[in-house]
C-alpha cells in the first residue's frame, strides 16, 4: 500500500503574474516587461511544496478542462465520502467553504475515534481570508494557521500578540500557528509556552507568491515527520525565505 499520504482540500487556480519595473501608481498605465502563467491557489500551492520536499500527497479540489474556467465548485461534503480515511495520515484545509469543511471534518474525528493512535489522521486548517463564516474553522484543527491579515482583522499587531489572543478559539491540544512576513513565525500550544522563529531572507527577494503557502506546507512536513514545533516553525521559516529568493518553486530544497 506505501506509505500513507498527505492531502490537501482546496483551490487550484491560474495566476498570471505580469512584471514591471516600478509598483504602478494608481490609474495609472504601466509597460510590463514580461509575463507568465503558472498553476496557483492555496492548496495547491501546499501540496506542490510538500511533493517537492519529498512527502507522498495529493490534491482534491475542483479542475477545469481548458487554462481557464468560471465559477468552479468548491468540495462538498458529498465529495468527500469518496475519501479513503484509511489511505491518508494528515488532510489539510484551506479555509474556503467552512460549513462543507467542517462536515467533512466532522467525518475524520468520527474515523479518529475509533482508530488506533497509530492510524488517526492529523487535521489541519488555514484561516487566511477576512470573512467571519472562516472563524468557526478555528475549532477544528490539531493545528490551525492563520494569517497575517486575518490577525489583523481581529486587532492583533504582532504574531505573538495573535497566537496568545485568538488560543482560546482552538480546540483542546491544538498547536495554533501564525506567520508574519519578514518579523518571522510564532506558535502556541497546549504546554502555553510561545514559540518564535526568525525569518530568513534570501539576498535578493525574487518572488513571493506563494510564501505563505510554502511555509504552511513546510510546517505541515516537520510535524508529520515528527519534528517539535520549534523546528517545524524555524524549517517553515527557512523553506519560505528560500523559496522568496526563487521564481516558482523549483529549488527550494536543492
Amino acid at each position: 500500500m506505501g506509505e500513507k499520504r498527505i492531502l490537501c482540500i482546496g483551490l487550484v487556480c491560474l495566476d498570471i503574474i505580469s512584471v514591471v519595473d516600478k509598483y504602478p501608481e494608481e490609474d495609472s498605465d504601466t509597460r510590463c516587461l514580461s509575463q507568465r502563467w503558472q498553476r496557483g491557489g492555496n492548496a495547491s500551492n501546499t501540496c506542490t511544496v510538500l511533493s517537492l520536499l519529498g512527502a507522498p500527497c495529493s490534491f482534491m479540489g475542483s479542475l477545469a478542462p481548458g487554462h481557464i474556467a468560471e465559477n468552479l465548485p468548491d468540495v462538498t461534503a458529498d465529495d468527500f465520502q469518496k475519501v479513503d480515511l484509511t489511505q491518508h495520515r494528515w488532510i489539510h484545509w484551506e479555509g474556503r467553504n467552512a460549513d462543507e469543511q467542517i462536515k467533512m471534518i466532522q467525518k475524520v474525528e468520527d474515523y479518529n475515534k475509533s482508530s488506533a493512535p497509530e492510524q488517526r489522521v492529523t487535521i489541519s486548517v488555514e484561516i487566511e481570508k477576512e470573512r467571519e463564516e472562516l472563524f468557526q474553522l478555528f475549532q477544528h484543527g490539531d493545528v490551525v494557521f492563520v494569517s497575517k491579515d486575518v490577525a489583523r482583522y481581529l486587532g492583533y499587531n504582532s504574531a505573538a500578540d495573535a497566537v496568545v489572543g485568538l488560543y482560546p478559539r482552538v480546540q483542546k491540544g491544538a498547536y495554533l500557528v501564525c506567520a508574519w512576513a519578514d518579523k518571522g513565525a510564532d506558535a502556541l500550544g497546549p504546554d502555553g509556552c510561545i514559540i518564535h522563529s526568525s525569518s530568513f531572507p534570501p539576498e535578493t527577494i525574487v518572488d513571493t507568491l506563494g510564501a505563505g503557502d510554502t511555509f504552511n506546507a513546510s510546517v505541515i512536513y516537520a510535524l508529520s515527520n515528527g519534528k517539535t514545533l520549534q523546528e517545524a516553525l524555524t524549517f517553515g521559516c527557512r523553506i519560505a525565505g528560500k523559496k522568496c529568493g526563487l521564481q516558482g518553486y523549483d529549488g527550494i530544497v536543492s
